[in-house]
């Protein structure tokens, strides 16, 4: 495979499990509109695609409902939301190794930036990376192509042909493509096999494990 110098990695299901945290805001955002989802499971879907999307897509809300609903989301998400959340295992000890093969390390999220930073600042794992991009918080770089497009354009990738972004869902595919650049599928967020496949993943791995392997020279 090629040897990439740019690392450009999603949060949500891929450096960190958010389920808890996510879904319950959600389910605190739906609330306010009467409606009532008891089993966090199906509020899955929400992790990953930007919030304004999702709950156009899965509820129907119009789109000025939908960034009601998302501010009313954030209510609960910045208060504790954010917390409820863990980095995978293994994934510190993946971003070590790559720090000392040289290479450079983006996040790249739908989530808005400032709360990203946060996330990380917390979880001490912000110091790998050289850049943190991601949505505003007006929701104007909410797509994962257009965080991927900002981030790049930062002036700290010289050559696409040496990027690759990483994530667990396929909007972290098609961002990619849209920017041109590789990606790489991971299966132990919230995606699936035939998504990632669908999307056109450039390699799909089960785990951090091989996703090490996988990016080794």
């Amino acid at each position: 495979m090629k040897s990439y110098e740019y690392i450009l990695m999603d949060l949500d299901g891929t450096l960190t499990d958010p389920f808890t945290g996510i879904t319950k805001s959600v389910q605190y955002a739906l609330n306010h509109y009467g409606i009532v989802v008891d089993n966090l499971t199906h509020l899955a879907p929400f992790i990953g695609p930007p919030l304004v999307d999702s709950f156009q897509e899965f509820y129907q809300f119009p789109r000025k409902q939908a960034e009601e609903a998302v501010q009313i989301y954030h209510e609960r998400f910045i208060d504790k939301g954010w917390l409820e959340n863990k980095v995978y295992e293994g994934i510190e000890d993946f971003l070590i190794d790559q720090k000392k093969l040289g290479k450079q390390l983006f996040v790249a999220t739908s989530k808005p930036e400032p709360l990203a930073i946060k996330i990380l600042n917390h979880f001490n794992i912000s110091s790998y990376f050289t850049f943190i991009g991601g949505d505003t918080m007006d929701h104007s770089r909410s797509s994962k192509g257009e965080v991927i497009h900002y981030i790049m354009n930062q002036g700290f990738i010289s050559n696409k042909d040496k990027a690759v972004m990483i994530g667990d869902r396929k909007y972290d595919i098609i961002g990619a493509k849209q920017n041109g650049i590789d990606s790489i599928g991971v299966l132990y967020g919230y995606g699936n096999k035939e998504e990632l496949e669908e999307a056109g993943a450039d390699y799909i791995i089960k785990d951090i494990k091989m996703l090490t392997a996988l990016l080794k020279d």
